[in-house]
């Protein structure tokens, strides 16, 4: 069928999501308006969703909002990037149950749906999420196409082409799309309420970190216990990081197929493991770590997204609530000797964390240095920067 306008109920369609299957669903649309396609995931968080949709590890994804009511906290300067740097991707669209929201929040600076126009992202609004998250649910995270034609002219036939015709995300390397180039610094701490961010004129440590999509809120954490960072490269090689003498050593999070990445990435990340300093695997890093260490990685049916996701530290036996950004996981059964479990979802018994026996080397699947609510798992920045210590890396660093 070629572009015309479409019913929904007594209101013209201005928007559409399409599944691969052939599966529609109409609404109005929101955000930029256009095509884009992509692999559609539920995320469960209520609030945060400007991080959300800059995150880089949501590269070629659209995410479907679980909580119905989104924009009440409109959009400002402050929250509006976790993306590190100016050129990376990150969603490609968004879904929502309820029309956005108009802004009721003290540091709103904007209406989210003008901040959707500005970034380019196209978003549905009116659609029945419930019964898209129980699909993804029950069948898997579909392929997806979603428009929005503010005059109502939707070619839903050609929607439903471009959502089949899309390669997926098993076998892409979409990290090396998200990679600092070239490399840089940072200091920049967390945000408070009373002075925003704040810089550290001097640190302890001096971390690298690998980009792979890296979240400015890592580095920030990092900055908090004493680190500087340079953020260099997925592809940058052992000897290239080595001669920035670091005290430590971070993998970051990112998008795609870390079977795809490690292609690129492993033979440094293997030498990285070999070299005795500390390392931190986060997200796509802890898939890059377990995968250069000799483990395999599996896409899994629909993922896990969202910021109410209980995980048990086995170490310690506390239980936290963490925010999680994955559609791949680490096979626990074929961990190596000598490589342990530190972390496991409760909700699924997936793995979420690693540590290697008799090195300083602990990686996680969720994100630490998200906040979603309670600051759960914030220590494990302490963790490393322990690391660090124990190794006899900690000294002073001047800015510059």
């Amino acid at each position: 069928m070629s572009a015309a306008k479409v019913n929904q109920g007594e209101k013209t369609a201005t928007g559409a999501i399409a599944l691969a299957d052939g599966t529609v669903f109409l609404g109005q649309g929101a955000g930029a308006s256009g095509i884009t396609v992509g692999e559609l995931c539920f995320n469960t968080a209520i609030t945060g969703y400007q991080e959300i949709l800059t995150d880089p590890s949501y590269a070629e994804q659209i995410v479907l909002f679980t909580f119905p009511h989104i924009g009440i906290v409109g959009a400002n300067p402050e929250d509006h990037e976790e993306s590190s740097t100016p050129a990376e991707k990150a969603a490609r669209g968004a879904v929502f149950r309820q029309p956005i929201t108009p802004p009721s929040n003290f540091r709103a600076e904007d209406h989210f749906d003008a901040w959707l126009k500005r970034r380019g992202v196209v978003a549905v609004s009116g659609v029945d999420t419930r019964a898209l998250t129980r699909r993804i649910r029950e069948a898997g995270m579909p392929k997806c196409a979603i428009a929005h034609a503010p005059d109502g002219n939707l070619n839903i036939d050609a929607l439903i082409a471009s959502a089949k015709a899309w390669a997926g995300l098993e076998h892409a390397d979409l990290a090396a799309n998200v990679s600092a180039d070239p490399s840089y610094d940072n200091s920049e701490r967390l945000w408070s309420l009373q002075g925003g961010y704040d810089d550290l004129a001097e640190t302890k440590f001096h971390v690298v970190v690998m980009d792979f999509g890296v979240k400015k809120n890592i580095l920030r954490n990092l900055a908090s216990v004493g680190a500087r960072a340079t953020v260099v490269s997925g592809d940058a090689s052992i000897d290239q990081i080595k001669a920035l003498n670091p005290d430590g050593v971070v993998l970051s999070n990112g998008p795609g197929d870390p079977a795809a990445t490690v292609q690129r990435a492993g033979e440094t990340i293997r030498g990285l493991i070999d070299s005795g300093l500390p390392l931190l695997g986060i997200c796509l890093g802890h898939q890059l770590l377990a995968l250069s260490l000799g483990a395999q990685t599996m896409k899994m049916a629909q993922g896990h997204h969202g910021a109410n996701h209980p995980v048990l530290d086995i170490e310690t036996g506390k239980v936290e609530i963490v925010s999680m950004n994955h559609g791949f996981t680490v096979d626990p059964k074929s961990l190596p000797a000598g490589v342990e479990e530190s972390h496991r979802s409760l909700f699924d018994g997936t793995n979420s964390g690693l540590r290697i026996k008799g090195k300083p080397i602990i990686s996680v699947q969720h994100h630490p240095e998200a906040s979603p609510g309670p600051q759960d798992s914030f220590y494990l920045f302490g963790r490393f920067a322990e690391l660090m210590e124990d190794a006899g890396n900690g000294r002073n660093h001047t800015k510059g």
